[in-house]
């Protein structure tokens, strides 16, 4: 981690608005997937809240308050399981009642969200080799967007086929990296925890 206290400043500005930017595509991603009937949308959404909980980590580390660093990352892995079994239950309850979902709201908010991944892995470019926990957040973000152009040309398939498949099984897809990283974050997060007590 820099000591220099004007880069740990601009640091903290950029990883607030690399917060804020994610948790408003949180908001827009699943609002979108329940009014558009997108599982893929709400699979994004929740991988977008999951970058929240990095940057918001990010933040705490920038403290130096491993405990509450530990506790957040426990609550960032139970929340992302939850939203990564909704987005399941969502698929199977789709499966069961079958609907087509809106196509143009799915291709249009992924684009935003590509942009918006684009615009935070940039303004992370700059730091993230500086510490270990920042390079990870910029490395998420970078990876999101291939996530971002799955649901784009999931949005695609759809009006291309007419068809809730592509977005069912992209939606599958992110809902099982998001549980499986959900898994892995509970996991490293309670031993810390209970070190601390």
């Amino acid at each position: 981690m820099t000591k220099d206290p004007a880069r740990q400043k601009a640091l903290r500005s950029v990883l607030w608005l690399a917060l804020l930017i994610n948790m408003g595509m949180f908001i827009v991603e699943f609002a979108g997937g329940i009014l558009g009937n997108s599982n893929a949308l709400l699979a994004d959404s929740a991988d977008m809240l999951s970058d929240t909980f990095v940057y918001g980590v990010s933040l705490w580390v920038l403290t130096g308050d491993h405990h509450t660093k530990a506790q957040v990352s426990l609550a960032k892995g139970v929340l992302m399981g939850i939203l990564g079994l909704f987005v399941l239950g969502q698929a199977v309850y789709k499966i069961l009642v079958p609907s087509l979902p809106e196509a143009g709201l799915i291709y249009v908010l992924g684009f935003v969200a590509l942009i918006a991944n684009i615009i935070t892995a940039l303004l992370l470019l700059r730091f993230r080799n500086d510490d270990r926990n920042v390079k990870s957040a910029w490395l998420c973000s970078r990876n999101d967007v291939l996530g971002n152009a799955a649901v784009i040309a999931g949005g695609f398939l759809v009006l291309y086929f007419g068809s809730m498949w592509p977005d069912i099984i992209i939606g599958v897809g992110i809902a099982l990296i998001v549980l499986w990283s959900s898994i892995g974050i509970v996991r490293d997060s309670i031993p810390h925890i209970k070190h601390e007590r």
